[in-house]
């Protein structure tokens, strides 16, 4: 509420609110609201799929109801036929996105740290970060030949480039006044590192870790179609091959559900790691 006070010059007072009053209860009946739309967006959507595929207004061949993908992942779940792709996806993208982590937050902190160092590889790395990484598999395919090899390079060499590039430019941008203060404090190269750059730089590094969970499960999909005889890409390829579309979709949702627990995943990690970052998500946001 907002009242004028009985003053010879005009104050406005704003009354608190249910938001400042009680903030607690706001923030679970806002959340309450936010995880409903959430579910009931992707369920709406379903349920337009199935009547739609029941009623006949798309070919059910081409696109199976929803209810007959389910019927046909849980047989293959339970057969026990669906498991070997999964995890043969999976082992390739935990493989390939250790290394690329590993690989780019080395780098990205050498560079953003060393401006001659910087100054000698960047325009290496960035000619090659804007060549298609699918046209890398046959060069690893060349030098790792036919296995598992290919695919966690590329899925590693994807990886490495997003997590150097934010990793780089979040130790470039930590403000120059941490370092001083550091280095007024007397702290060694190790204390620096140790207590003022990996602090500052952790969280960008980690939504760039973030990102790139997502592509390399994106990858590692288009490189098993192309050069594999297993995984969830090869079982999405394979069945289209043969015009079993209830298994195609199998896998789509397989892919889907990996990607968004593996980012998910990436980010609680995150958030265990650098509790002083604001959350993206999470109580006390609007």
């Amino acid at each position: 509420m907002t009242t004028l006070a009985p003053d010879r010059e005009s104050v406005l007072v704003r009354a608190p609110g249910p938001r400042e009053l009680h903030p607690a209860r706001t923030h679970r009946r806002r959340r309450t609201v936010e995880l409903s739309l959430a579910a009931a967006v992707p369920l709406l959507l379903l349920l337009l799929w199935q009547l739609a595929a029941t009623r006949s207004w798309i070919d059910a061949r081409v696109y199976p109801a929803p209810s007959t993908i389910f019927a046909d992942g849980w047989d293959r779940a339970a057969a026990g036929d669906l498991w070997p792709d999964v995890w043969a996806t999976l082992k390739r993208v935990l493989a390939g996105y250790a290394l690329g982590t590993a690989a780019g937050c080395l780098l990205g902190l050498l560079m953003g740290s060393l401006s001659l160092l910087r100054a000698a590889l960047e325009p290496l790395l960035d000619a090659l970060y804007v060549v298609p990484k699918l046209a890398l598999l046959p060069i690893f395919l060349n030098m790792f030949g036919l296995g598992e090899g290919p695919q966690v390079a590329l899925v590693a060499t994807t990886v490495f480039f997003f997590v150097w590039i934010s990793t780089m430019s979040a130790v470039m941008a930590i403000p120059s006044g941490h370092r001083d203060a550091g280095q007024v404090f007397g702290a060694s190269p190790w204390q620096m590192f140790r207590h003022v750059l990996l602090p500052a730089s952790l969280p960008a590094v980690l939504v760039g870790a973030r990102i790139a969970a997502g592509v390399a499960v994106l990858v590692i999909v288009a490189s098993e179609q192309i050069a594999a005889t297993n995984g969830l890409g090869h079982l999405i390829f394979d069945s289209r091959a043969l015009f079993q579309n209830d298994v195609m979709f199998v896998g789509i949702v397989c892919v889907a559900v990996l990607g968004v627990v593996f980012s998910e995943l990436v980010r609680v990690v995150g958030r265990l790691l650098t509790p002083w970052a604001p959350r993206d998500r999470g109580r006390g946001q609007s």
